[in-house]
């Protein structure tokens, strides 16, 4: 990959659909994800789409799928199969995986698997659909192989669009996706890179809290519209968070292109823009050295 010619590097889009056509979610929890981001009919890109999409505008992007089995009883995508389509566009994909973390110690072997020979980068938690609590001793074991091979850790937090609607939200509970939830896991595993995704409503001040006190915790901006952001984190990205907030977009429900030209319009020093855009992410996911 060839990180000084990108133009950004996206920390957070989607592998929504397998080569065989399995959906990484149910067809009940994706329609209730479109009609929250207003994406009616959109289109799930298969991983080879997305390499195409990512390298016509000359950018990057993290790609990765949720494992809920446990929660929600529907087979994942395997980790294998987007670790290898990743690897087919390498010059623009960068692989994270899902692992359900009620899989305990077998989890924690699989993620050491993962990225010793798959090549896996990262991995990606989605609390509320995996029904548990980021502070919850049972994900340990999965955070300590994680902390030991050096990679970062994703974890949505604040408000989904999956389930938005349904009747009970489709069993998905909001309190998990809390970001104080995860400072717990920053103070156990202080080596452990850890990504805060979403402008947090409505924790945003509880996710800057973490941000500013915690050494290795970063907010990625994605799954909001930059028009929307709160100003607090304008602020925050502007000044005390500048090297260790990522731009990330949530594609396919927000596309890139919609993204950056919301970002344009925001008030972000012109010295920020390019670490928000690339540069933090290459640093953190080791993609450059300083």
């Amino acid at each position: 990959m060839d990180v000084a010619a990108l133009t950004a590097i996206d920390v957070h889009t989607h592998a929504e659909i397998s080569k065989s056509g399995h959906g990484a979610l149910s067809p009940e929890l994706f329609g209730a994800s479109e009609e929250y981001f207003r994406a009616h009919g959109h289109r799930q890109p298969s991983i080879d789409e997305m390499a195409a999409h990512y390298r016509e505008r000359n950018m990057a992007a993290v790609v990765f799928t949720v494992d809920a089995e446990h929660a929600t009883g529907h087979p994942r995508i395997a980790n294998e199969e987007v670790a290898k389509s990743c690897a087919e566009h390498g010059d623009v994909l960068i692989p994270f995986a899902g692992i359900d973390p009620h899989k305990g110690r077998a989890g924690a072997r699989e993620a050491r698997r993962l990225v010793e020979e798959h090549g896996v980068r990262g991995f990606k938690f989605h609390p509320s659909i995996q029904a548990f609590s980021p502070d919850d001793r049972m994900a340990y074991p999965l955070y300590e192989a994680i902390e030991e091979l050096g990679v970062p850790a994703l974890f949505h937090t604040g408000q989904t669009g999956i389930g938005a609607g349904v009747p009970g939200g489709g069993g998905i509970r909001l309190k998990y996706s809390n970001p104080m939830l995860v400072d717990d896991v920053a103070v156990d595993f202080p080596e452990l890179r850890i990504i805060l995704a979403h402008p947090s409503f409505p924790w945003q001040d509880e996710a800057l809290a973490v941000a500013t006190h915690k050494p290795h915790v970063y907010i990625d901006l994605s799954g909001w519209s930059p028009k929307y952001f709160p100003p607090q984190l304008v602020r925050y990205a502007n000044s005390l968070l500048q090297d260790k907030v990522l731009f990330g977009s949530d594609y396919p429900v927000i596309t890139p292109d919609r993204w950056l030209a919301d970002f344009e319009k925001l008030d972000v020093k012109p010295e920020v823009r390019p670490k928000i855009l690339k540069d933090n992410a290459a640093r953190l996911l080791g993609l450059v050295t300083d």
